[in-house]
């Protein structure tokens, strides 16, 4: 079967690609993009950006999609975000109007070091990475506050990724960008992580070789943020009509402000303009992101969100250029600096697609889990069974480490984001405690620095349903049991309803899956290290029960009610 691509190269001269390797790259991806759309596109039940009449509402990912950096290559569009310590990690979202994106892949199956990283070591590991497109590859850079800046490159996004590079070593190098010169010399912008390097608010760019594999020197400070700009960080760089621009937040996450840099030497020194803030807007901390533009010229940003229990959310601005600086979002105080919208006119694209969101569902009918799940650290092989040709998801219950008052430190939690400030999970657990008598534990949890589960659980004279709860998790809270009563079997359906303001959670059962029962008081969740709350499921033995059992999740369906 014979394609064609339509090549629309961007006005940006940082963006322009070879056509050559453009595409021989695009005829690679063509295989895999075709699989991708023979499925049925995933429209969510909860939150959906599109609004079906031209325009669009914020947030367009209403997921903790941290840090979010994107490009287009084409006629398609690709994003990643921070994803820390869980695996896989590094995610990569396709779409094809900027508005309607699909999980297609990670980049990372394993977070480097993998011993290290093979117990949960939340909040570490990738931070705030940068995606671009050089020659005919794409190429991820991330910081690593404790190892350095690594990167990651394919010709294929929807494939597999080449093992990791470590590109330069160190402590509280964070928030790497990448930039190739149109003589081909190669930078590496990035930004410092104060609990580490003893020092913050300082970008610092490094010449690299051509391929973008290690660093070729110390550096040089190229910008200085406190006097004017705490916490500058997350630099991305850009060149257009000469000028070489730096896009970095300032000010913190959910307080901050989006600060541009520019100069005709990269070395600077750089000029300095707030263009984008709260306002009188309800979208805090408007930061972080990155510039794409359509096909058809237009500009765009993305930023992100701080919710608190709900992450770090993607919203999209609309952008354009005066004196050569960037103008995002509507200024609608005058005072020459824009503020975030709520609904806006999609991008023009030239064509209009169908509506799409990330997937949240999982009927457990595949050979495979979905794309939403990820562990807490890297996966351990014996920790579940996806046997092809079975309608259920096999957990084992794997002994929570010694010493372990709560879920914390536990690994083989199976999670996924908040996908809607409202919303409704529900799964049906079955329990095989094999030959022990008492202490194996599976069902729903809702995960953050306090967490709280509904679980079912054995013991000698049968099986029990216990609503449980462990504040200040992160601290090492003790888990305790709040509500128990005795099941009249070893299944039953899990509900939890998640509700605004802030992810009030409130959790219930039933036996027959029809008629569903409270439990429990009410459950405020909260935010991980760095990360929104998650909901998922478990399966685990207590520390001194004998090894075996498991529980098979029918399904995990994210709805209205």
């Amino acid at each position: 079967m014979g394609f064609a691509f339509k090549i629309i190269l961007s006005k940006n001269k940082n963006l322009r690609i070879n056509k050559k390797h453009l595409i021989l790259s695009l005829l690679a991806l063509s295989g895999s993009q075709l699989n991708a759309q023979k499925t049925k596109p995933y429209v969510s039940e909860v939150w959906v950006s599109d609004l079906g009449n031209g325009n669009y509402k914020n947030p367009v990912l209403y997921s903790d999609y941290s840090d979010p950096d994107a490009i287009r290559i084409g006629d398609d569009y690709y994003m990643t975000a921070s994803s820390f310590n869980e695996a896989p990690g590094l995610p990569i979202l396709h779409s094809k109007d900027m508005v309607n994106w699909k999980l297609v892949n990670y980049a990372i199956q394993d977070v480097l070091p993998k011993e290290h990283f093979s117990v949960p070591r939340r909040g570490d590991a990738v931070w705030a990475p940068s995606i671009r497109f050089n020659k005919d590859e794409f190429y991820i850079y991330w910081g690593d506050p404790d190892f350095g800046i690594y990167m990651v490159k394919t010709k294929d996004p929807f494939g597999k990724w080449d093992e990791p590079v470590l590109v330069m070593e160190g402590k509280g190098l964070i928030d790497s960008c990448p930039f190739w010169d149109e003589n081909g010399d190669a930078y590496l912008v990035h930004g410092w992580a104060g609990s580490r390097a003893g020092v913050k608010s300082i970008l610092t760019l490094n010449k690299m070789n051509p391929e973008g594999t290690k660093v070729l020197d110390k550096g040089i400070h190229v910008f200085d943020g406190h006097d004017a700009h705490p916490t500058v960080e997350g630099p991305k760089m850009y060149k257009r009509n000469g000028y070489y621009y730096i896009f970095a937040p300032a000010g913190g996450v959910a307080t901050g402000w989006q600060l541009i840099l520019r100069s005709k030497n990269i070395y600077g020194p750089y000029e300095e303009k707030i263009v984008l803030e709260q306002g009188k807007s309800k979208i805090n901390g408007p930061h972080q992101g990155a510039w794409v533009n359509t096909q058809k010229g237009e500009d765009w940003f993305y930023h992100f969100q701080d919710v608190d229990a709900g992450g770090r959310l993607v919203h999209l601005q609309p952008m354009k250029w005066e004196k050569d600086w960037p103008v995002m979002g509507i200024d609608t105080d005058k005072n020459g600096i824009g503020e975030p919208v709520l609904t806006y006119k999609k991008p023009n694209v030239g064509k209009t697609f169908p509506i799409e969101t990330p997937a949240e569902s999982d009927e457990f009918d595949d050979d495979k889990i979905g794309l939403q799940w990820q562990w807490s650290a890297n996966e351990n092989v014996v920790w579940s069974a996806k046997i092809p040709g079975k309608d259920h998801l096999r957990l084992f219950s794997m002994k929570v480490p010694e010493g372990e008052k709560n879920l914390w430190n536990v690994p083989n939690l199976l999670t996924q984001k908040f996908p809607a400030p409202d919303f409704v999970a529900t799964t049906k657990v079955k329990l095989f405690p094999e030959e022990a008598k008492e202490g194996k534990v599976a069902g729903l949890l809702v995960m953050g620095t306090d967490h709280a589960s509904l679980v079912i659980t054995n013991k000698p004279d049968g099986y029990y349903l216990q609503f449980r709860k462990a504040p200040k998790a992160e601290k090492g809270g003790e888990e305790k049991i709040i509500n128990e009563i005795k099941l009249k079997s070893n299944e039953a359906y899990l509900k939890v309803n998640v509700s605004d303001p802030n992810g009030i959670c409130t959790f219930s059962y039933s036996e027959n899956g029809k008629t569903f029962t409270n439990i429990g008081e009410k459950f405020q969740a909260k935010p991980g290290k760095w990360i929104g709350a998650k909901v998922g499921i478990y399966s685990v033995s207590e520390a001194k029960v004998a090894r075996g059992g498991y529980a098979d999740f029918d399904f995990f369906r994210i709805t209205k009610k």
